[in-house]
């Protein structure tokens, strides 16, 4: 046999090879797993606000994820972000007589379902970006504080300042810090080499609570239960009537919302044969 014909069997084995491997890829899929990392900003809407990235605070999350096949993931996400509000740096006159004000941090587990609208995997040119979907079911933590007149931030859920657990109002029962949610948005992945890729995303969680920021109904007067401490953070402008509006009537619950930067891994397996 020539030398040019053992070249061009080479050849030809090298590019059989190729093509088999290349064919193989395209057409199957190896379940993977994910390890991410997440930076940005939250914000909540309610009744001392009502603006979207108004006040927005750092947030961080980590995340593990399992592609189950080019369309949809699961994943699983623990988080702490912060949120607050402010009347009193408010433009709104009503808001300035109201003159409320907190802040909350939020710590939460989720697991979440992600749809792509594209084909999408980690490592695989043909498949390397999509817009995405995701929602779930989050349960997260809160605890609202406030500045009282000494400078001193108080926790407002055990003052009960809009009445609960008083004889004036039997059936206002204390909230519970503890909440479900449901997350829901989307974003953008981008595969940038075999393990790598990065995603924008954001969110909105639907609460069950209308207390993230501790306001939802009307003032209480000064019960007989209430300390001078409870009647301080209930009206801080003491120029409210028992039972005149504090919340927004209009809004029944309050949502938060994450926006981020994710940098996500793939975690090595222990497939053999064709790689992409």
């Amino acid at each position: 046999m020539t030398n040019i014909n053992k070249y061009n069997l080479k050849l030809y084995s090298t590019l059989t090879v190729l093509f088999f491997c290349l064919n193989i890829s395209a057409q199957t899929f190896k379940p993977s797993t994910e390890i991410g990392f997440s930076g940005g900003v939250s914000y909540y809407i309610g009744d001392l606000n009502s603006s979207h990235f108004n006040s927005a605070k750092p947030a961080i999350s980590i995340s593990a994820k399992r592609n189950l096949d080019r369309r949809f993931s699961l994943k699983a996400e623990l988080k702490i972000s912060s949120i607050s509000a402010d009347d009193r740096i408010s433009s709104d006159a009503i808001n300035l007589d109201r003159g409320l004000h907190y802040k909350s941090n939020l710590q939460e587990l989720s697991g979440q379902i992600e749809f792509n609208f594209l084909e999408y995997e980690i490592g695989n040119p043909a498949h390397k970006w999509s817009p995405f979907l995701f929602t779930g079911i989050t349960i997260f933590n809160f605890n609202p504080l406030a500045e009282n007149s000494n400078g001193e931030w108080v926790e407002l859920q055990p003052l009960g300042t809009e009445g609960q657990g008083t004889t004036a109002y039997p059936q206002r029962k204390e909230y519970s810090r503890t909440q479900w949610s449901i997350p829901m948005g989307g974003g953008l992945k981008l595969s940038l080499s075999e393990s790598f890729n990065i995603l924008f995303s954001f969110s909105m969680n639907k609460t069950f609570t209308d207390y993230l920021d501790d306001v939802s109904l009307t003032y209480p007067g000064n019960p007989t239960e209430f300390t001078n401490l409870a009647s301080e953070m209930s009206d801080p402008t003491n120029s409210h009537d028992k039972d005149e509006q504090r919340g927004d009537e209009e809004l029944k619950n309050d949502w938060y919302s994450f926006t981020a930067i994710t940098f996500s891994f793939k975690l090595p397996g222990l497939s053999k044969g064709c790689d992409y």
